[in-house]
């Protein structure tokens, strides 16, 4: 077997080992059962690591390619030149919704009107550290099941941040979950049931709204105004509705960018009384605000109001760790939810988040997050105002703004005018709970500084 090596090339040697025995499997004939130089040859013949070798084989056992068998070598597996030349796989984007194109993972496109901040804003060192102490202390935190509420230690810290916030809630009040998306779901499940109404707010977030129809819930939209769900919309509402369960975000609220104010937060705690519903207070975007501001469940004291938060827009969106905090009779059957349908959260994700609250990482990370949010939304503001955009409210942080620009009455047209750019949006109609026609769109500030969004923004249609 010949295979030109190329250590110049910047690919790692055992990429081109990989890469030669799939081109010799198509262009040499080679059979199921064709026997493949042992290892030791094979990095003799090259001229490279024994490890090199290994690693190419393996890489080709996974994909099904190679067969290894113990004591006799690798084997050219049956089908293996019919998988390599055979018809490429349906695209992921032929087979996903078109709200989920954000989430593709073509790395070339500017995610514009995405939900999280980009990678190179998040400091993978203090990341990496914490996993390493993890790893190299814990051997359970990589291991075994969490507990039914989630680590402990972990819960006493976040207790201590609530209380920063005014919301005082012991251990046993605390549920953590796999993230905010996870502590939503959980709600759901728990305290509805097809057929029931629900307020959330108008634009909203366009996961929740896509999880309450997929529980066949009856869903009405509340306006949200600058300082937050519209009160006195809430009030009409209430003659002619009866909700269960209220969903808000109080601060940097997404995709609008507001914070609920206090007059605003009184008033809708007294029509969740006087019409008994609950509420839950989604905060995911807590971290990011300097000084804290009002919350519904530092009124109500979590009687009427079910509070969650997320680590992962923070830190990072590959580890999940989010938490519910609630009355004590609502967690117990959050728990055997939770245990049912997942058995548990990670627990190695909530020892990563907990090593970087104790050493002060994730403290010394949001507050350097927020300064660069801040600096960010004011010259994103100042550019798409400049460039005539009309924008809802103006956020005091966070990562977006709700904006549309003059003459377009549907945001789809502009989201498909920029992705011929390499500029990805989500149409306004996602964040609607009716799906209607749209001319706003989501406009994450922390991408605006690239010159695709730059152009995008200085002249949307004639991209």
């Amino acid at each position: 077997m010949k295979l030109n090596m190329d250590p110049d090339s910047g690919l790692p040697i055992a990429l081109q080992i990989e890469d030669g025995i799939r081109h010799w499997i198509v262009h040499n004939g080679a059979g199921g059962g064709s026997r493949l130089p042992s290892i030791r040859r094979l990095s003799s013949e090259l001229q490279v690591s024994r490890n090199a070798a290994i690693e190419a084989y393996e890489r080709l056992v996974a994909q099904g390619l190679v067969r290894s068998k113990p004591g006799s070598g690798f084997y050219v597996a049956d089908g293996a030149a019919r998988m390599l030349t055979g018809t490429e796989p349906v695209a992921e984007e032929e087979v996903a919704d078109d709200r989920w194109s954000l989430f593709q993972s073509d790395a070339s496109t500017l995610k514009l009107g995405c939900g999280w901040l980009p990678g190179s804003w998040l400091e993978v060192e203090d990341l990496s550290y914490a996993i390493r102490q993890v790893t190299r202390q814990d051997s359970a935190g990589i291991l075994d099941y969490s507990t039914p509420l989630g680590t402990p230690e972990l819960r006493s810290l976040i207790r201590e941040r609530l209380r920063l916030l005014g919301i005082d809630a012991g251990t046993q009040q605390i549920l953590l979950t796999g993230g905010g998306s996870h502590a939503l779901d959980l709600l759901v499940r728990l305290l509805l049931k097809p057929g029931d109404t629900v307020f959330v707010e108008s634009p909203g977030y366009y996961n929740l709204l896509g999880l309450l129809k997929l529980q066949q819930v009856h869903v009405v939209g509340v306006p949200r105004l600058a300082g937050g769900p519209d009160p006195e919309r809430m009030a009409h509402l209430l003659k002619t509705h009866k909700p269960k369960l209220f969903f808000t975000n109080s601060v940097f609220q997404n995709p609008t960018g507001t914070t609920l104010a206090p007059t605003f937060a009184h008033r809708i705690l007294q029509l969740a009384d006087r019409h008994d519903f609950q509420i839950v207070e989604d905060d995911i975007y807590a971290d990011f605000q300097h000084e804290p501001t009002l919350r519904l469940a530092a009124l109500d004291g979590l009687r009427r109001v079910i509070y969650l938060g997320s680590f992962s827009k923070s830190l990072s969106s590959s580890l999940r760790v989010g938490f519910i905090a609630a009355a004590s009779a609502r967690i117990k059957p959050l728990v055997d939810i939770k245990m049912l349908t997942s058995i548990s959260a990670s627990r190695f994700s909530e020892q990563v988040v907990m090593t970087m609250l104790h050493n002060g990482a994730y403290r010394k990370l949001v507050e350097r997050l927020r300064t660069r949010l801040s600096a960010q939304m004011v010259t994103a503001l100042n550019l798409v105002r400049s460039a005539g955009w009309e924008v809802h409210s103006e956020p005091a942080g966070g990562m977006f703004i709700w904006a549309r620009y003059p003459g377009v009455a549907d945001s789809q047209k502009l989201v498909d005018l920029a992705r011929q750019s390499g500029v990805s949006l989500s149409p306004g109609h996602l964040f609607l709970p009716g799906e209607t026609v749209s001319p706003w769109l989501r406009l994450n500030v922390a991408y605006t500084r690239d010159r695709r969004a730059i152009r995008f923004l200085n002249d949307p249609l004639g991209m």
